[in-house]
């Protein structure tokens, strides 16, 4: 088979499993830190491929993706069209799916995306444009479909097939039970499929039952496959398809067959692969502290044993042989990882005053400290942080509160209009600025997954708004100490936000330099569906980078807490605050202050509990695992994790 990438990059393919570390594994995979430096490089083979096809005056024939993953993919290239001059006029694209049946129009529709992300700013010719037709009659579907593959053979075959990776396993939309001689054809979407799919579309029953998708066969005759995927939502189909058998329940695992693919990953979504994730079950490790911990950890959860229970055997049976070689028994590294443990348990995440700090996650001084605690959306904070929030503002510390995002995106028609409809006959008609006759004819004449207007969007931020000062009332926190951003980027109106900009950066300087904190919590889960924590992370971090040299900042130190979709690995902690039943009660009320967000909540991911059910569930898990290391034994715990900036 032909190789047609030019030249070789970082992720050119090589065979997998060749080499000790990498036995596990069945397809040729490069980790990157995050997804934007792993972007750039696939963005760079594909733009080297169309060069190279261009000066043996060919066509280059790519296949295309949609999706969250690609997108920085996209604006790499064209970034490179609009600065480096490539052109896209021998480029013939042919897209993976599109759902049906599905509007070009629709902002939900891949015809959309693909112009909104790339067709529109490159010179690529119309003509040469691809895409499923999702309003094809039902009867001409099976024409259509064969059409679309011969279109596809008489362009000379894909030479460059880009892929995303649903939670089921799909590639395209080939969901668990298609067949590997599967060619483009229309197809049921898989409950998962449409669960992620929900935010889109305003709710799971606006998600369109089928899709039009190029077959596994199809995908399988591309000449270059290149898969990426990121974050820990990915982290266990990642590995189920690279290191798993070969199985039409996870069609992804096909490409095991394919004789030059490379999946792109970033550190989340490599996280569960076995030389991440167990290395010393691979072969021989450098044992940093770090490693000693996660790996201790999980030999006590491996064994079922406490720490202090370990002994030679379990070390020596489970890979660890040479941690012992290096001198110390058994004993001497279970007491020292006990210590280490129990020294992140603290009930005063702001430090304790007065006291020797030589061994606790915090400074007693000073002992009244500013804090700042970053929240993405209007309820991040509660149902991440609650407990320890309320901590914090009991022990005297100055707290601030700091919302990001109005969070309107979230807020369903249905709640808005209550609100309006109350508001409307609560007041006369101009007595805000919000005229809620117009809002509620708005929202009962909206098409379905039409973009709000900006007096809808303006009432659902405020609902919003409303719901955070009456939950962070509750735990006591003043008023004149909270704080909300809007940063711009969010503020699209469309699940799909803007990139991070020097505005949305501008402000967060801002507030940090105003309150020159002593402590920074930011939001450390990347796990939400739609990435708005990974853009406000960024934010901060672009912030604090930017005011490092500032006197203010030597004594700022900055802790990540996770939302309601991971918590940190017991490893992973440096901070673990120890909740009473009373605390978790008290946190409880605070998030179900937040009703909007209740009962139906938009953009829930892959798990159907209500918010402050997943965040208790995790405190209490977090708790018992404390307990089972042979550690105290508390009602829950919230966890956080100290980021050297």
């Amino acid at each position: 088979m032909e190789i047609v990438s030019k030249p070789k990059s970082p992720i050119s393919y090589q065979p997998a499993g060749q080499f000790e570390d990498t036995r596990f594994e069945k397809i040729h995979n490069v980790i990157f830190k995050n997804a934007s430096e792993a972007s750039i490089l696939v963005a760079q083979e594909i733009a080297d491929l169309i060069r190279y096809k261009q000066e043996k005056h060919k066509k280059c024939v790519l296949g295309l993706a949609t999706g969250s993953s690609p997108i920085k993919v996209y604006q790499e290239l064209v970034r490179m069209h609009k600065e480096e001059g490539l052109s896209f006029a021998n480029v013939i694209t042919f897209n993976l799916d599109e759902y049906y049946p599905m509007r070009k129009e629709s902002v939900q529709s891949y015809h959309y995306f693909m112009h909104q992300h790339l067709f529109n700013h490159v010179d690529i010719l119309p003509e040469n444009i691809n895409i499923p037709e999702g309003t094809i009659p039902l009867e001409y579907i099976n024409q259509y479909c064969i059409d679309y593959e011969m279109k596809i053979k008489n362009a000379g075959g894909l030479d460059f097939q880009l892929l995303g990776i649903g939670r089921t396993g799909h590639v395209g939309f080939n969901e668990p039970g298609s067949h590997i001689n599967s060619g483009t054809r229309i197809i049921t979407l898989d409950y998962i499929t449409k669960v992620d799919a929900s935010g889109d579309f305003n709710g799971i029953n606006n998600v369109p039952k089928k899709a039009i998708t190029m077959g596994v066969a199809t995908i399988l005759r591309s000449k270059r496959i290149v898969l990426l995927a990121w974050g820990q939502n990915k982290a266990a189909i990642v590995k189920r398809t690279i290191q798993g058998e070969i199985s039409t329940e996870v069609p992804a695992t096909f490409l095991q067959h394919h004789s030059n693919t490379t999946f792109v990953l970033d550190q989340g979504a490599a996280a569960e692969l076995t030389r991440l994730e167990t290395p010393w079950l691979v072969g021989e490790c450098l044992w940093t502290e770090e490693l000693k911990k996660k790996a201790i950890v999980w030999l006590c959860q491996h064994t079922q044993k406490s720490i202090l229970k370990l002994t030679d055997r379990d070390y020596n049976n489970n890979g660890m042989s040479d941690l012992l070689a290096a001198g110390k028994s058994a004993y001497d590294l279970n007491i020292n990882m006990f210590n280490v443990l129990q020294h992140t348990i603290t009930g005063w995440p702001g430090g304790k005053p007065n006291t020797e700090d030589t061994y606790r996650p915090e400074r007693s001084e000073p002992s009244q400290k500013r804090v700042l605690l970053f929240s993405p959306h209007p309820d991040d904070d509660v149902i991440s942080m609650g407990g320890t929030l309320a901590k914090l503002i009991q022990q005297g510390h100055d707290v601030h509160v700091v919302y990001q995002t109005s969070g309107n995106i979230a807020v369903t028609d249905d709640e808005a209009l209550k609100f309006a409809e109350v508001a409307h006959d609560f007041t006369h008609k101009n007595a805000t600025d919000i005229h809620f006759q117009s809002v509620i004819n708005t929202i009962k004449t909206k098409p379905k997954g039409a973009i709000d207007s900006e007096e809808v969007r303006q009432l659902k931020g405020l609902i919003r708004r409303r719901e955070s000062y009456a939950a962070v009332r509750c735990i006591g926190l003043k008023d004149e100490n909270v704080h909300f951003l809007d940063l711009p980027f969010y503020e699209t109106g469309k699940v799909q936000k803007n990139p991070l900009g020097t505005e949305d950066i501008a402000i967060v300087k801002e507030i940090i330099t105003r309150i020159q904190p002593h402590q920074v919590f930011a939001a450390g889960d990347l796990a939400d569906p739609h990435g708005t924590h990974e853009v406000c992370l960024n934010a901060i971090f672009a912030a604090m980078k930017a005011l490092k040299s500032e006197p203010f900042m030597k004594a700022c130190w900055l802790w990540l807490y996770r939302g309601a979709w991971h918590e940190w690995d017991l490893h992973e902690i440096d901070m673990a605050v120890p909740l009473s039943p009373d605390e978790v009660l008290l946190k409880r009320q605070a998030i179900l202050y937040h009703q909007s967000q209740k009962d139906r909540v938009m953009f829930q991911g892959n798990d159907s509990r209500e918010f402050w059910v997943r965040a208790e569930d995790r405190n209490k898990k977090t708790a018992q695992l404390y307990d089972q290391l042979g550690l105290a034994e508390y009602e829950a715990i919230e966890a956080f994790k100290r980021f050297n900036y």
